[in-house]
């Protein structure tokens, strides 16, 4: 049985947790992200790296122009909860997008017009959560591009645990702080910090190959060469 003065010796846990270094690519390499369209960016990390599309621009883009592409910022906040959200407020870097994470919770905001205002004057290019945000008018006044889960005018608590620049689980990917985020009207996708420079260079053949498939279909084609090529191989079968 425990006693009162074991219980008065027990520590009471932290309701935050802040990572002392938090890594950033170089600015040239967040140059080389901005004006990407996140199609691109999956082709460039072979089909990897989008958040689940559950997560999708606050009204899905009809008042507010989302796009933007920096460094992440990793808030994790839990279910129903945002005081991860705020505290990460005094370690933003001019360009850097605040992914919060809530578990995916549904159940109420995840965030509202004071935090992403807030962000904005701390100079964030952007905010991710997976969940639903609240105050919708007030968002698309503040002009901060988010991505989200939804609207609800349900509000959260702020009472924690939660973590500053740790590692987040959020849409079906690890995001870490240094991560690059790129994002726009059709999603969000990550790319590993440590991957950044090979896709990078794998961003110059997307976009040739892109622009040379574009010029065609302009052109008038109608079937790739290598659809007509396929269906004359021995790899197909035709049946009656």
């Amino acid at each position: 049985m425990t006693t009162a003065k074991e219980i008065d010796m027990i520590e009471a846990p932290p309701i935050l947790t802040i990572k002392a270094s938090m890594r950033r690519p170089t600015e040239q390499q967040i140059a080389s992200f901005q004006d990407v369209s996140t199609g691109f960016v999956v082709d460039a990390l072979h089909g990897g790296g989008a958040l689940s599309r559950n997560i999708a621009p606050v009204g899905f883009g009809r008042d507010l122009n989302c796009v933007a592409a920096g460094p992440a910022l990793t808030a994790d906040c839990g279910a129903a909860d945002v005081l991860a959200a705020f505290a990460a407020l005094k370690y933003i870097r001019p360009g850097d997008v605040v992914v919060s994470a809530f578990a995916a919770h549904t159940g109420c905001a995840a965030g509202g017009d004071g935090l992403v205002g807030m962000m904005r004057n701390c100079g964030a290019a952007g905010f991710v959560t997976d969940g639903p945000m609240r105050d919708y008018t007030g968002i698309v006044k503040v002009g901060l591009p988010v991505w989200c889960a939804g609207i609800t005018p349900a509000s959260p608590h702020m009472s924690g645990p939660g973590s500053v620049g740790t590692p987040v689980q959020i849409g079906g990917q690890e995001v870490e702080t240094g991560d690059m985020i790129v994002a726009d009207r059709d999603g969000v996708v990550v790319v590993p910090f440590e991957r950044l420079d090979d896709v990078i260079a794998s961003l110059e053949k997307v976009r040739a190959a892109e622009h040379a498939q574009d010029e065609r279909v302009a052109a008038g084609m109608r079937v790739p060469d290598w659809v007509g090529d396929l269906l004359e191989s021995d790899r197909v079968r035709i049946t009656d």
